[in-house]
């Protein structure tokens, strides 16, 4: 079942089936995310089936989902994903309220956690609600971790309250940036890898989109205290070793606005909002 809110030139199509994606944000009748074409049709339809596996086993059908950080293979305290049945995959419910709609995942038996995202539509763009629910018997300690998939071949351009930039992942290479003041930009370029701004002043554009966020100066963030990063990536001649048979399936930019690592009691949770304006 595909949920459609809209309001004057904004249209946001969401799959509560598909992980609690947003997967359409067509603005002025202009396409804003990427989304696997091979996989789903402008009406958003196709075979939503919870996947699981290496990284190469991933299904990236693209848009807006959310994570839980950090990300890795060590350990129960790290997310071993994507690919993963159940938060990134698997069905959510949905109940729509006037200008929201609100998607919740099944309990995730691995991390102990339940995802809730609201999506709030505006009249300059929309809002992210995020939320992770320890529904465990166990103290876990996890960070949200939300990832919006845009179209290759443009610049990004983010807020820095510091000059600090660092690379996080190097899949092909680290990707190239600089810095003129206060801004970071990131160039379009042919690499797979991704850095991370300890730095941000909690705001990152890309195109016609612009992604605000909090950021707690006492926050614990992942990735060397990262609460904005930057993902790059394009097709290769074959998967990438390295990042488990990783296989990109297009030229893609995401924005990945982390909140901050939080131990949760049973019963308790963290929450997140990203606010998206669009001009």
């Amino acid at each position: 079942m595909v949920t459609w809110l809209e309001r004057g030139d904004l249209r946001l199509g969401l799959v509560p089936e598909l992980g609690g994606r947003l997967l359409s944000v067509r603005h002025r009748g202009a396409e804003l995310l990427w989304r696997n074409a091979s996989l789903l049709g402008d009406d958003l339809l196709g075979d939503y089936v919870p996947n699981s596996g290496r990284m190469g086993d991933w299904v990236n059908y693209g848009g807006d989902k959310t994570w839980p950080a950090p990300q890795g293979w060590s350990g129960p305290d790290e997310w071993a994903g994507p690919p993963d049945p159940v938060l990134d995959s698997g069905p959510y419910s949905v109940a729509a309220d006037g200008d929201t709609v609100t998607m919740t995942s099944a309990p995730d038996p691995r991390t102990g956690l339940r995802f809730t995202r609201a999506i709030t539509i505006l009249d300059d763009g929309y809002r992210l609600d995020l939320r992770a629910e320890n529904v465990s018997s166990r103290e876990v300690r996890w960070a949200l971790w939300n990832v919006t998939q845009l179209p290759g071949g443009g610049a990004v351009t983010a807020g820095l309250s510091r000059p600090d930039v660092v690379a996080l992942v190097a899949g092909t290479g680290t990707p190239e940036y600089t810095v003129d003041g206060d801004r970071l930009l990131v160039p379009p370029q042919d690499v797979v890898g991704k850095l991370g701004v300890p730095g941000t002043a909690g705001w990152v554009s890309y195109g016609a989109l612009t992604l605000s966020f909090d950021v707690d100066p006492a926050g614990d963030y992942p990735d060397g205290g990262s609460p904005l990063e930057v993902w790059l990536e394009h097709p290769l001649p074959s998967p990438l070793a390295s990042l488990g048979d990783l296989d990109p399936p297009a030229r893609i930019v995401e924005l990945e606005v982390l909140g901050p690592l939080t131990t949760l009691e049973p019963g308790a949770s963290t929450a997140l909002t990203i606010r998206a304006t669009l001009v």
